[in-house]
C-alpha cells in the first residue's frame, strides 16, 4: 500500500495556494464571470498533472465521431487539474458525460488500501487564505459504495468522496451528469461558495493495483440544469 499516493493534502493545497498566490490574479479577474464555460478534451489534456504514483496514460480519442478525453489507469495515479477562480453565481451547475470499462471489485473504498476509482471528478473550494483551508468534493464512480451515498477521504478530513454512479450495471455506457455545486457544498460541508479554485480529474488504481480505463466528455459549469449530450 502506497500511502503518499492519495495525499489529497498536498494536491489540495496546492491549488488553493496558487489561486490565492496573486500568480493567477495577474492574468485574471478574481472571479471569471460566463454564461456557460466548458472545457473540450483537448483542452483537459493541456492542463497541468499531479502525480501520486506513477502516470495515468490521458490522450484524446474519439467515440461516436466525437472527441472525448481517455484515461487509463493500469495501478498508476495522476490528476489533469485546472486552477482558476470560477464563479458559481452565473454558472452554479457542473456537467460532464463519463464512461468507465470496468470497476474494481472487493475493495473496501473508505480505507486507504481501497482508495481507487475507475473515474472521479474534484472541485475545490478555498476557505481562507491558508494553503490547508480547502473544502474538495471528489464525485466518484464507486465500485462497492452504494449511489448518493458520501463518505470522508481516507486521507485527509478536507475532502469528501460522493458516489455519483456505483457498480457496473452502466460499465461501457455513456452516462451524464449534472451536479448543483452550491448544494452539494450546503450539504457536505454546510457552506455556499460563491466561486469554486479549481477542477481535477483522473483515473487511479495506485493503492489496490487496479487496471481501468475511462472517457470524459462534455466536461462544463452552466447557468442551467439541462444534462449533457453525451454522443452515446
Amino acid at each position: 500500500m502506497k500511502t503518499t499516493s492519495r495525499q489529497l493534502s498536498s494536491f489540495l493545497p496546492m491549488l488553493a495556494a496558487v489561486a490565492s498566490s496573486g500568480l493567477l490574479a495577474a492574468a485574471m479577474p478574481s472571479a471569471v464571470l460566463a454564461a456557460d464555460q466548458t472545457f473540450t478534451p483537448a483542452e483537459i489534456l493541456a492542463w497541468g498533472e499531479k502525480t501520486f504514483e506513477g502516470q495515468t496514460a490521458y490522450r484524446v480519442v474519439e467515440r461516436e465521431g466525437r472527441p472525448a478525453l481517455e484515461a487509463r489507469a493500469q495501478g498508476q495515479a495522476s490528476a489533469r487539474y485546472l486552477e482558476e477562480d470560477i464563479s458559481l453565481e452565473e454558472t452554479p451547475y457542473l456537467k460532464w458525460c463519463w464512461q468507465v470499462d470496468s470497476i474494481y471489485p472487493g475493495v473496501n473504498e473508505k480505507t486507504k488500501g481501497g482508495d481507487d476509482y475507475p473515474a472521479r471528478l474534484y472541485v475545490v473550494n478555498k476557505t481562507g487564505i491558508l494553503p490547508w483551508q480547502v473544502e474538495a468534493i471528489n464525485y466518484v464512480w464507486s465500485s462497492s459504495e452504494a449511489k448518493d451515498s458520501h463518505w470522508d477521504n481516507a486521507f485527509t478530513d478536507r475532502a469528501v468522496l460522493l458516489a455519483v454512479e456505483s457498480g457496473d450495471q452502466k460499465v461501457g455506457q455513456w452516462v451524464a451528469e449534472v451536479r448543483d455545486l452550491r448544494a452539494d457544498y450546503s450539504a457536505l460541508f454546510g457552506s455556499t461558495p460563491d466561486e469554486i479554485a479549481g477542477l481535477a480529474l483522473m483515473a487511479d488504481g495506485d493503492n489496490a493495483g487496479g487496471d481501468a480505463t475511462a472517457l470524459f466528455r462534455g466536461l462544463s459549469l452552466s447557468s442551467d440544469a439541462t444534462p449533457p449530450s453525451c454522443g452515446a
